[in-house]
């Protein structure tokens, strides 16, 4: 994949600008120091930043500017839907005609022109449609590997990733490359709830319903049930963790997902999570709501103003398992 910079990506402080974690004692020169959640940021208007994402149209010379905003899934981009209708009416060159004008070692692999993967020379006169490793690249690289939020927040001790959606059952999203959505808990439900003896995962091809149960999860003789983020097909499960649950705790958003995901309509569903802008603040108020059920039942000293621990369940006997799950998880 290609390497990206996470310090410097899109910023939601201005369109056109990056910007990158800094430190109160930094000089600023170029850039613009403000601070925000508690963190020092370096802002720097820059144009090249609104091609982070960009089009492959653009890419190709076609169009001016055109930043993806479908998630790299071609397919159901009304965009370039209307752009090839105008090619197939002789208004309009392709992007693909326009690749292959161009001298043979700068006839990249559209995943490198759009800053997918390093930079790799098609073999297929772009008929990506016989490309061995474009399919690969789609239906196994994608779904198969893990990816890292680039920043997290901490909240009282619980880690928010930035470009991840969060539903209120304390599941999370990621939209990723092709338009597949990665899956998971958060780590808030994972450490309030303690390692899992299993996970009740369902298999590939199973539907999910969004805001319904969709998997779930045991611990001893306790269990509970887990309201899908998302609509969709399954289209691939972490065997490694069905095998191993410790794992969802360890690295809840990474090695942690469940499962990858195609969605019919991927905007719709999004839409109705949360983004990185409200989601520390829900998870600020689901602290303060797990505070006071640990007050009720080991008293005012219990929970002082400190981070919680891991396993917050099985530290506290005196917390009802039920109570937690239909409190949190909204079983």
């Amino acid at each position: 994949m290609a390497n990206q910079n996470n310090m410097e990506r899109r910023s939601k402080l201005g369109y056109g600008s990056t910007y990158r974690k800094g430190d109160a004692k930094e000089q600023a020169q170029s850039e613009i120091k403000t601070v925000l959640g508690g963190q020092v940021w370096m802002v720097k208007p820059d144009k090249s930043a609104r091609f982070l994402n960009p089009c492959i149209w653009m890419q190709t010379g076609l169009v001016n500017f055109k930043d993806c905003n479908n998630y790299y899934d071609c397919t159901t981009c009304k965009f370039d839907l209307g752009m090839t209708r105008k090619v197939e009416k002789g208004n309009q060159v392709s992007w693909q005609d326009a690749m292959r004008k161009r001298p043979h070692m700068n006839r990249v692999c559209r995943h490198s022109l759009t800053n997918r993967i390093e930079k790799r020379t098609c073999a297929y006169d772009y008929e990506c449609s016989k490309c061995d490793f474009d399919q690969f690249f789609e239906d196994v690289w994608t779904t198969k590997s893990k990816t890292m939020p680039g920043e997290i927040q901490y909240v009282k001790g619980f880690d928010v990733p930035v470009g991840y959606y969060f539903h209120d059952g304390h599941t999370w999203a990621r939209v990723e490359s092709g338009g597949y959505i990665r899956i998971g808990f958060d780590d808030f439900s994972l450490k309030l709830l303690g390692k899992a003896d299993a996970l009740d995962l369902p298999l590939m091809g199973k539907e999910l319903d969004q805001g319904l149960a969709g998997w779930g999860l045991r611990r001893r003789e306790n269990s509970a049930d887990v309201l899908s983020p998302v609509n969709g097909v399954i289209v691939e499960v972490n065997s490694k963790v069905r095998e191993k649950p410790e794992i969802a705790n360890r690295e809840p958003y990474g090695d942690g997902w469940l499962f990858m995901v195609r969605s019919p309509d991927i905007k719709g569903t999004v839409k109705k999570l949360m983004d990185d802008s409200a989601s520390p603040v829900w998870i600020n108020d689901e602290v303060g709501k797990l505070e006071k059920m640990i007050e009720e039942v080991a008293g005012p000293l219990a929970a002082d103003g400190g981070y919680l621990k891991e396993d917050i369940y099985g530290n506290l006997p005196g917390l009802d398992w039920r109570n937690l799950a239909r409190t949190f998880l909204k079983t």
